[in-house]
């Protein structure tokens, strides 16, 4: 009896490794692929508890959307321009039986996968132009791209979800021409500014000039003219006085005459006694002295 139990045990135990070796989970982010003596049989993308043959193992990939970072390339566009192109993809397996068949895990699917990208941009972008790829146009150019390079994911068992150009630039040689090229114009439009910057202000000068002698002039004549009048409005005044009192007159243009000759104060003069320039000299009333 101890023999029949001691055996009956022996099963149990086997039936419990037999179980325990036949049951497997999937966790809800990852989908397994069974094995069979390292070959695959089939795969499983549903969550939860699985059973399987004792013999058969288990491996995983991640159900989750994936990073590609492929490394960056040069591509000529259809105008002849060249630019260095930064792109990002994110991808998921979808067939994960045909995903281990043929790259077996991440690593060797970021290493095909990168190519095949690299591939669709240079044919896309070759056909268009700087500009198409500045505009609203980028969006469906990556879209292209995306559909491109899923024409070579899906038979690796693969799905890119997203293509994104990250950075466009100039190589480096290209940006130091375009730079020079710049500065050159640039210079070129500096000079004309300032050459037309030199032109206008000759202009306004000149005619600041024209307007200086044209206003001058304007205004000697208005001088001459007012100097004019105030002489004559003077000689009327002085012709209304003198003609009042004569003798006044006389008395003022002999003062006018005295101020005048003594003006340099080392003048000579030799005039005779009775000189009629010595009139109010001798008598403040201008009569002939006695003689």
């Amino acid at each position: 009896m101890n023999k029949g139990l001691a055996i009956l045990g022996v099963l149990v135990l086997l039936a419990g490794i037999g179980a325990y070796s036949s049951l497997y989970v999937v966790p809800q982010v990852q989908q397994a692929i069974v094995l069979q003596f390292g070959a695959p049989v089939t795969a499983v993308k549903d969550p939860g508890l699985k059973v399987k043959l004792p013999w058969q193992n288990v491996v995983y990939r991640d159900k989750r959307v994936l990073d590609l970072d492929p490394p960056k390339q040069q591509v000529i566009l259809s105008d002849q321009k060249r630019l260095d192109v930064d792109s990002y993809a994110r991808f998921k397996i979808v067939d994960p039986l045909l995903f281990f068949q043929t790259v077996k895990d991440e690593e060797g699917a970021r290493s095909r996968l990168s190519p095949i990208i690299n591939s669709s941009l240079r044919r896309v972008l070759g056909n268009e132009t700087l500009l198409s790829i500045l505009s609203d146009q980028r969006i469906q150019i990556m879209a292209s791209i995306r559909a491109q390079a899923n024409d070579g994911a899906r038979p690796l068992g693969m799905e890119l979800v997203e293509v994104r150009i990250r950075r466009a630039d100039y190589p480096e040689e290209t940006s130091l021409n375009i730079y020079n090229r710049m500065k050159s114009e640039r210079e070129r439009e500096a000079k004309e500014f300032r050459a037309q910057g030199q032109e206008e202000a000759q202009k306004i000068r000149a005619d600041a000039d024209k307007q200086r002698v044209v206003i001058v002039a304007e205004a000697k004549k208005q001088s001459e003219i007012l100097r004019g009048q105030g002489d004559g409005e003077a000689i009327r005044i002085y012709a209304e006085a003198f003609g009042k009192d004569p003798e006044f007159f006389a008395f003022y243009r002999s003062m006018q005459a005295y101020r005048n000759a003594m003006k340099g104060g080392d003048t000579t003069m030799v005039l005779s006694p009775d000189s009629d320039f010595f009139k109010y000299f001798k008598n403040i009333e201008g009569a002939p002295a006695p003689r």
